[in-house]
């Protein structure tokens, strides 16, 4: 069956979240259980018992497989990668892209199959990432926020960074106050521009956008990360939206108005992050081009997916070591 053949915009979920004025209002997740070093939950850390479900191509996904990376948690959570294309059933096991790894842990050929395994009846939106226990059979937790908490805290007896913490306790109010804005203005704010369906409603989308862009350049003017000279969450969960922007959403969800490589700042602090050990090794530029511009049918109808643009996310940040 080919891609054309498996693709139905009308059962994809950027079509069940416009509201009456066109804007696109995304569904929280579901499953927001936690595991707990200190054996208050269920559900307790260890090397080998959980697994990630991810997409590649898909932001909230990146920022969980870079905390494992950073973290050093490598040997401890398994994962799998989901096809890139997303046609109307739902994220797929298929492999007929480079680095789509199929299901390991049960065979499934569909993500919808994994909730399902967990709750029968679900019908809410399948989403990535999803983590998975394997020893319960049962998903613990599909908010990348909440994933990427537990990867920097919850796993220090099992990884091989346990010093390394993203969200220390003296810079967590400083943190917080940065998603406040970066989560709703830049992360989901390109979506926001990009599914909407409405002229107003995409002015003020992408308004805003920029108007957060320009404030983040100009706080990275003054500091090498965002909370000063130590890398936090609030980079990561930065960094995985610029380094999708001028390849993705400058032109498929026409946030044209800049390009990140026109912000000094940005597109330094972008490289910077992108160098770090083992980051460019979760960035995988084919899968995040073929999902969004083969599987926004209702945007890009024919699916050709553009050549450029050539990025050299390897040259020399500036800034600093």
């Amino acid at each position: 069956m080919s891609r054309d053949d498996r693709n139905t915009p009308t059962g994809n979920t950027w079509e069940r979240e416009v509201d009456d004025d066109g804007e696109f209002v995304r569904k929280p997740t579901t499953f927001r259980s936690r595991i707990r070093a200190d054996g208050s939950s269920e559900f307790r850390p260890g090397a080998g018992r959980y697994h990630l479900y991810v997409s590649y191509a898909c932001p909230w996904a990146h920022r969980t497989l870079i905390f494992r990376t950073l973290k050093g948690l490598g040997d401890v959570i398994t994962f799998d990668v989901v096809d890139p294309f997303l046609p109307s059933a739902g994220w797929t096991f298929e492999k007929t892209v480079s680095g789509a790894t199929g299901d390991s842990v049960h065979g499934f050929n569909l993500l919808r199959d994994v909730y399902a395994h967990t709750c029968p009846d679900f019908e809410g939106v399948i989403t990535v990432p999803v983590l998975y226990d394997r020893k319960k059979e049962a998903i613990v937790n599909n908010e990348s926020a909440d994933i990427i908490r537990m990867f920097n805290s919850e796993f220090d007896a099992v990884a091989g960074r346990p010093g390394l913490d993203l969200y220390p306790t003296d810079l967590r109010d400083r943190i917080d106050g940065l998603n406040d804005w970066i989560y709703p203005e830049i992360n989901n704010g390109v979506y926001r521009s990009g599914f909407a369906r409405k002229q107003r409603a995409y002015g003020k989308a992408v308004r805003t956008l920029f108007a957060a862009l320009d404030r983040a350049e100009d706080v990275l003017a003054r500091t090498r990360f965002l909370c000063g000279d130590r890398l936090t969450e609030a980079d990561i969960r930065l960094f995985t939206t610029l380094v999708r922007f001028d390849a993705v959403y400058y032109t498929h969800f026409k946030c044209n108005i800049r390009r990140i490589v026109d912000y000094p700042n940005l597109w330094g602090f972008t490289r910077d992050i992108y160098q770090l050990p083992g980051v460019a090794e979760t960035v995988n530029m084919e899968h995040i081009k073929r999902h969004y511009f083969e599987s926004h049918r209702h945007i890009n109808p024919f699916g050709i997916v553009p050549e450029g643009p050539m990025l050299d996310l390897e040259a020399p940040h500036g800034r600093g070591d």
